[in-house]
């Protein structure tokens, strides 16, 4: 194995982004070795993905944990694996709260952050970022529209930057009335009319939670003030997001709305 592979723990691997991960990894397996998986519950699938990947290290939940033990990886906690030397990025693919202790644990081993939980950055955003700025570690968003963002302000100076505009869909029930709002049921919910994504992300969506949570999230992932962070409605979700900069110029990142993009990125 070549120094140029990347040895990579994916964290939730179980999930949406998690196995749209190990998608993009299939394609481009000269460049990537799978080291680590963890999942929740999903024991069965995890043991699929063990048996094809191969990765020396693994958990599950702790009822589960055990199935791995003989012959197969060996089992470490997801903080254990997230900071652990044969590891250089790590996929946090987790959601939720979860995933707060093996981010924090990542980025103060110095590793790389393939971030697409947002809850963390929510959560203990100023303590992620400054931990990483005293270990080096390089966060790198997952998210569609900070991925998008992060793309558009590649060479360009902190300083150049006026104001970041988030796009969202506006999800299943843009235009609806309140009366309609009322009468909504939980399948309609996770019907969204462009991504397809785990259901507590398609729920946050749909009642654009998740764009608040993204303003927070693009706060410490781009060190830029509340009062120049925007959202505008873009159902087409083909514009991704937009920094507008100093000079009045506006750069956008587009392509069709598929994660793998911003996960392969």
């Amino acid at each position: 194995m070549g120094d140029s592979v990347k040895r990579l723990a994916v964290l939730g691997s179980t999930g949406s982004i998690g196995r749209q991960t190990l998608q993009v990894v299939r394609r481009l397996s000269s460049r990537f070795r799978v080291v680590a998986l963890t999942a929740g519950r999903n024991s069965a699938l995890l043991a699929e993905q063990i048996t094809e990947f191969r990765p020396r290290y693994a958990h599950c939940t702790a009822e589960d944990a055990g199935r791995f033990a003989a012959g197969g990886p060996k089992v470490l906690s997801p903080e254990e694996i997230a900071s652990h030397d044969d590891v250089d990025c790590v996929v946090i693919a987790v959601s939720g709260n979860a995933a707060l202790a093996a981010t924090l644990a990542a980025v103060r081993a110095g590793k790389e952050v393939a971030l697409a939980n947002k809850e963390a950055l929510v959560m203990a955003g100023e303590l992620i970022t400054g931990e990483a700025k005293r270990s080096g570690a390089r966060i790198l968003p997952i998210d569609s529209e900070h991925s998008a963002i992060w793309q558009c302000l590649v060479g360009e100076p902190q300083s150049a930057s006026a104001r970041i505009i988030l796009t969202a869909s506006g999800g299943p029930f843009r235009g609806y009335s309140p009366e309609q709002l009322a009468a909504v049921t939980a399948t309609e919910a996770l019907a969204h009319p462009s991504w397809r994504m785990g259901p507590k992300v398609t729920i946050d969506s749909a009642t654009l939670m998740n764009k608040g949570l993204e303003v927070i999230e693009a706060r410490w992932l781009f060190d830029m003030p509340f009062d120049r962070i925007e959202v505008v409605i873009h159902p087409q979700s083909v514009i991704h997001s937009m920094v507008e900069f100093a000079d009045g110029s506006v750069k956008a990142q587009l392509s069709s709305p598929d994660m793998r993009l911003p996960i392969q990125y």
